[in-house]
């Protein structure tokens, strides 16, 4: 059985899990725990070197990186074409969109929630206003591309019917949703095309995967009571820096 070593705070932990469970592609989820930095551990550095979670082991065959294990995923288990098109355009535009989110949506959505959650423990101080000002203004740039440029009047980012970039889109945009920022208001299209993807997905597997980032206090709580806070404090303040 294939092995997903995963942590659901994760937004690519979550796409991978998503597509799995929507997939139905049978796996043994291996929880890795980032709050208490078990990727940092010994055993999982002879899975992976990279010490990053999402991992996928196949067999003997170990794969690193979201977007290359849900590529493998789709193929794999020939899914249905709509995910990761044969067209030839068709799958240059989820290729364009998987490009274009590392340094955008995904870059900026993260900072925001790194910002709201996590700034006050790891720093012990309130985020200076100018800081969160300008994180809220890239995000809101991002979302605004993803909007006007990917969206456009489509259902789906790539067309009729979800594709990977759906499942990559809406994990990225539910990380700062989870802090209580409301990113979709005033924002009707963004919204219509949320309730499609969660409606995609099913509801019940949608909460199942976020229902962890969407308990937020009790995730702070955590991060902010673990024995490994001091090993963070050190990346975190060159993030924040």
């Amino acid at each position: 059985m294939m092995e997903l070593y995963l942590d659901l705070v994760s937004q690519p932990c979550r796409s991978v899990f998503l597509l799995a469970k929507v997939l139905r592609i049978p796996f043994e989820f291996k929880l890795i725990q980032l709050s208490a930095g078990q990727h940092y551990s010994e055993e999982f550095g002879k899975i992976s070197i990279v010490r990053k979670v999402p991992v996928m082991k196949d067999g003997s065959f170990i794969l690193t990186e979201s977007i290359a294990i849900m590529q493998y995923m789709v193929q794999k288990y020939q899914a249905a074409d709509h995910w990761y098109p044969a067209d030839l355009q068709q799958r240059a535009r989820v290729n364009e969109y998987l490009s274009w989110q590392h340094t955008n949506l995904r870059a900026h959505g993260s900072k925001v929630f790194l910002y709201r959650a996590m700034y006050p423990i790891i720093m012990d101080a309130p985020v200076p206003a100018e800081k969160m000002n300008v994180a809220l203004e890239d995000l809101k740039k991002s979302l605004n591309l993803l909007e006007e440029k990917f969206l456009q009047n489509k259902p789906f980012i790539v067309g009729d019917k979800i594709s990977l970039p759906d499942l990559v889109a809406i994990v990225e945009i539910m990380q700062p949703v989870c802090t209580g920022l409301d990113v979709f208001e005033g924002r009707p299209k963004l919204i219509a095309w949320r309730d499609r993807v969660k409606k995609e997905l099913g509801e019940k597997l949608f909460d199942e995967a976020n229902e962890v980032m969407m308990n937020m206090s009790s995730l702070q709580h955590t991060m902010q009571n673990s024995k490994e806070l001091e090993m963070f404090k050190p990346m975190f303040q060159k993030l924040f820096s």
